[in-house]
């Protein structure tokens, strides 16, 4: 496999173009309404500082124009039309748009390279379709792909299932971020909602913000965590807000799980709806509890970190930063929360150290990160 330095000195006058799929509703489509809109925009940044690319395009998978919240044009981002890209493109990453297979298998018989990102767990998300009557996603809709890339946190339950289902090599790419898209959020709060973590609190406001849309992020087991540390001390919490819950909470067998906890009957608790991280935690919220199963990279944590908010979480990829807890062990959670309480105002510094060394890790502006991307593409061109 060539590496992405050789290949750019062996084709110095043969850099690539390279598309971005992006699914263009038309319409009220904002930037902000999930991770993978921005992990697009990410992406296209990154690949502009590959000596790999010559020009990098976001790709419109949809029929519709363009939402100005998209904000493409304030990074000077091409949005193409599939068209375009069947004649300029020479690699398609499939991302926010599932491409029609026949469309690629024309881009390929004409010479272009076609790879499809994934970055949620397509695995469970797959089972929870068939099993639940949800609608298809087509993963697997019979399209050949020159490769698959996906990110370290579904390496072990997705790898095997990408290579064997979709009959592609899989290759695992860098998780990435930037706080640029986030900051632009956070600046329409107002100069009265300041993001960012304020000590000296008696008591804390806590925050659970999974969407209980799938089972690999919910509500549950962040729910318990709170518990445990409002069982040991109570006079610590002040409220803990539960989003993403108008569409469950009247459920017979949430209302009797919730029923059972101290938060619920003493009134700590309450059951939300969506809410921006940045505007919650400015004007509510003091600290975050959260759980993944298989999902363990997230936007979320990244943002957090960033206002250097305490962050209760059993993610292994975030290395020293945050309270960790293992698994699904809700009474090391409860410690976890309570040692934030007790230590997070005094450590603030060096908590703020080891969110930073995540952080970095992340960039689209780290080098390792851009050599990863540039090599997983070398790899495309074997013979180049």
């Amino acid at each position: 496999m060539p590496d992405a330095r050789s290949l750019h000195t062996r084709n110095a006058d043969k850099r690539l173009v390279v598309g971005v799929s992006l699914f263009v509703r038309g319409a009220g489509q904002s930037l902000w309404e999930n991770g993978i809109f921005q992990n697009c925009l990410l992406l296209i940044l990154l690949l502009r500082q590959s000596p790999l690319v010559a020009q990098a395009v976001m790709v419109n998978g949809g029929d519709q124009i363009i939402d100005p919240q998209m904000m493409l044009g304030e990074w000077s981002v091409p949005l193409w039309s599939m068209d375009e890209a069947m004649q300029r493109c020479d690699l398609l990453i499939e991302m926010s748009a599932q491409l029609n297979r026949d469309w690629i298998a024309a881009f390929r018989q004409r010479g272009g390279k076609a790879v499809t990102l994934r970055v949620g767990n397509d695995y469970v998300i797959d089972i929870e379709r068939a099993m639940f009557d949800k609608p298809s996603g087509f993963l697997f809709s019979g399209a050949h792909y020159d490769g698959v890339w996906t990110i370290p946190e579904f390496r072990r339950s997705c790898l095997h299932y990408f290579q064997t289902g979709l009959r592609a090599p899989v290759t695992i790419v860098p998780h990435i971020w930037h706080p640029m898209l986030f900051d632009k959020a956070r600046a329409a709060c107002g100069p009265d909602l300041e993001f960012g973590y304020k000590p000296g609190k008696p008591r804390w406001r806590v925050a659970i913000f999974e969407p209980n849309i799938c089972m690999v992020k919910t509500s549950i087991i962040p729910m318990l965590v709170v518990e445990e540390a409002y069982r040991a001390k109570p006079d610590f919490l002040e409220i803990v807000r539960v989003c993403n819950t108008l569409h469950v909470k009247d459920h017979t067998t949430f209302v009797h799980f919730s029923k059972r906890l101290d938060i619920v009957e003493h009134g700590i608790a309450t059951f939300e709806g969506r809410h921006a991280v940045y505007e919650l935690m400015a004007a509510y919220g003091d600290a975050v509890v959260s759980h993944t199963w298989e999902n363990a990279q997230n936007y979320l944590y990244y943002e957090l970190l960033y206002g250097d908010y305490p962050l209760i979480h059993n993610s292994p990829f975030m290395g020293d930063a945050g309270y960790y807890y293992p698994d699904f062990d809700c009474q090391a959670g409860g410690r976890a929360l309570l040692k934030a309480f007790a230590e997070h105002d005094a450590n603030l510094d060096a908590y703020r150290e080891r969110s930073r060394h995540v952080l970095d890790s992340v960039s689209i502006d780290n080098p390792d990160n851009v050599t990863a991307y540039s090599e997983a593409i070398a790899a495309l061109y074997p013979h180049a």
